[in-house]
């Protein structure tokens, strides 16, 4: 079993040897671990320092292409050279990388496809009291999405299994923490979690400039997975709320009739048609979102089939080429050895 242990990277030459020596040699069951730095666009010695310090295997990004597109390159890179299970953790050495073998081991028995730990935010002395809050009901949130019961889904430190990394797809830009859980959650992967304790700060997060920046994101991130799985729910709720909110005013026009006092209520008739309309457009969407969906699982399904060829391709020919590739992008990636 060969264990990819992948490093995304933006300026982090100062920590990155922290987290190069923390990283485990051997682990129980596993046969091969190696390391991957994903450089996303890096001004300073990251590269240098990541060769300097043994690393064989470097990603590169021309620019800074974010976080998510940094995990999906890493992925697909650790898969084309033979991955049975992908590590992430991160440059600035906020996760103890000591418990990588922990991370692993029930991949390794057989008894998850994905498995995160829990930084117990709660107890981490640098986090506000806003900050530590943000993240119990973004979990809460993500947990009502994926049909999960994760203590800490925003952690960034989680071992995959390389059948689940088959399965996901990234599309946000952002993070891809919380949209692969909803994913997977969906899905029906197995996902545990194990307590671990965060190493001390060493930098701020240049994630997001601030707590409303990182609010807005990731809601926009959670709800734009949740659509995608479950747009019946979404726009079933949304067409009753409006169709309630149409009936109100023909009720109310209703008893001022009855009352004979109804003169001059016109108007909200034609606010209760527009909520009604607004309920039928809301119903008539639902319906091709769920169709939408289904033609979404179908080329999935395509998909996963079609990636399992292409890395088992690309593993029988780097065999052939030295172990240093290299990974330059501005918009598609090129390969080059």
């Amino acid at each position: 079993m060969k264990v990819f242990v992948q490093i995304p990277c933006l300026n982090e030459e100062e920590t990155l040897p922290l987290v190069l020596r923390s990283i485990p040699q051997e682990i129980s069951g596993v046969d091969e671990i190696e390391i991957v730095v994903v450089d996303d666009g890096s001004t300073d010695r990251t590269v240098e320092v990541a060769l300097e310090h043994g690393v064989r295997h470097v990603v590169r990004h021309t620019r800074n292409m974010g976080l998510a597109r940094s995990f999906r390159d890493g992925v697909d890179y650790a898969l084309a050279h033979g991955a049975d299970v992908v590590v992430n953790t991160d440059g600035d050495n906020q996760y103890p990388q000591e418990r990588i073998g922990d991370l692993v081991a029930p991949i390794v028995r057989g008894e998850a496809d994905i498995v995160i730990a829990d930084r117990q935010t709660s107890k981490i002395a640098h986090f506000s009291r806003a900050k530590k809050l943000l993240q119990q009901v973004g979990s809460k949130v993500v947990n009502m999405a994926a049909g999960t019961d994760l203590p800490d889904a925003a952690s960034g430190f989680r071992a995959y299994s390389r059948d689940s990394l088959l399965r996901l797809n990234i599309i946000t830009r952002f993070s891809y923490c919380m949209e692969t859980i909803i994913q997977a959650g969906n899905k029906r992967l197995r996902i545990v979690s194990i307590p671990v304790v965060t190493n001390a700060k060493t930098r701020e997060s240049r994630l997001f400039k601030n707590s409303a920046q990182h609010i807005a994101k990731s809601a926009s991130a959670i709800i734009r997975a949740y659509i995608m799985f479950k747009p019946y729910r979404v726009f079933a709720t949304l067409g009753g709320a409006f169709t309630v909110a149409g009936l109100i005013p023909f009720v109310r026009y209703g008893v001022l009739w009855l009352s004979g006092t109804h003169g001059g209520h016109l108007q909200s008739l034609m606010v209760g048609l527009l909520l009604l309309v607004a309920a039928l457009l809301s119903f008539a969407l639902g319906v091709l979102s769920d169709l939408q969906r289904t033609n979404r699982i179908l080329l999935e399904e395509s998909l996963e089939r079609i990636k399992d060829m292409q890395y088992a391709r690309e593993l029988t020919a780097d065999r052939t080429v030295s172990p240093l590739v290299e990974r330059h992008q501005v918009g598609l990636p090129t390969s080059m050895s």
